[in-house]
């Protein structure tokens, strides 16, 4: 890890405010996006927290559901936001599983020269997420991708520790970029969902269809523009729901596929996990195949890529 980089492209206290950046940013338009999956008990607040921008700093707010089976669809239109479901969205491309999946649609479906991604289930969300992820973007030269980062209280079933979440960061992200990318280490969490980019470079890579999603767009920024067209920015506290072990496995597999794939590793397909489970005191295994797949870039997609199959299925 470069310490200049750290010093000059960190921002513990971001300074800016949403009335200055909407002075500066000119004609540039900014898009934020809320990939959803049954979120009703929170999606209503993170569009509340946003929805001070709009009309200012944010030209627009859309929220990309997939495939919800709650009430997250008509909450988050009373709440505001515009809300896109994923299959509306390339309607010739057959949706894939995984949050990877809906922010690659949502570029198809907004138009901001720059975007800002905010899980859905936040709890407590800060309207000063936005302004702070959008400022370095904004207000410094060469930047082309801004991460959040924060503390990540790890929330238990009777109580909340102060300090604990964010476990696959800490025990795989980490450990996998100081081996394989050591020049990352300095990214604060790798892995979080509150970040913003340039338009021009989210259309230009591939986007991991799973959770590999934030891991891969950091490699591949870095990788295509240097060190330097990385920002990050102390959003305080980030409070969300946290998952079980057995699910938090799943999702490293995915992470590690992704981020193993993007540095040169050849692998196994389709990938294969296999966790084991206690059943009337007997402990037996349980596999599951990981989706490691990547859609194509988008910008490849609007100019008239075909989805796969659509060859063989017009003939």
């Amino acid at each position: 890890m470069s310490a200049d980089w750290f010093a000059g492209r960190t921002w513990q206290h971001p300074p800016w405010t949403s009335r200055e950046l909407a002075r500066v940013k000119g004609s540039r338009t900014v898009s934020v996006v809320l990939p959803a999956l049954n979120e009703q008990d929170t999606v209503a607040r993170v569009v509340a927290s946003v929805l001070p921008h709009l009309g200012s700093l944010v030209d627009e707010l859309v929220v990309i559901d997939s495939g919800s089976t709650d009430a997250t669809v008509p909450i988050a239109e009373r709440a505001g936001a515009r809300v896109v479901r994923r299959e509306d969205v390339l309607p010739g491309w057959a949706p894939l599983p995984g949050k990877g999946e809906v922010l690659w649609r949502s570029l198809a479906a907004t138009r901001g020269d720059l975007v800002v991604f905010l899980d859905s289930d936040l709890v407590d969300p800060d309207p000063a997420f936005v302004p702070a992820l959008l400022g370095p973007l904004l207000c410094e030269h060469g930047v082309r991708m801004v991460k959040g980062f924060y503390r990540r209280p790890l929330r238990l079933e009777t109580a909340e520790i102060g300090t604990g979440g964010g476990r696959v960061t800490e025990l795989l992200a980490r450990p996998v970029l100081s081996a394989l990318r050591p020049a990352l280490s300095g990214i604060v969490q790798p892995l979080g969902g509150e970040y913003a980019a340039t338009r021009e470079f989210l259309e230009s890579v591939p986007f991991a269809a799973g959770y590999g999603v934030e891991i891969g767009l950091l490699l591949d920024a870095e990788a295509r523009y240097g060190l330097d067209a990385l920002a990050q920015v102390n959003l305080g506290v980030r409070k969300h729901r946290n998952r079980s072990l057995l699910q938090l496995g799943v999702m490293a597999r995915q992470i590690l596929g992704t981020a193993l794939a993007r540095c040169g590793v050849a692998q196994d397909d389709p990938a294969r996990l296999t966790q084991f489970v206690q059943v009337s005191g007997e402990w037996l295994p349980d596999s599951t195949d990981v989706l490691v797949a990547d859609r194509p870039p988008m910008r490849d997609v609007l100019a008239g890529l075909r989805p796969p199959g659509a060859e063989s299925a017009e003939g």
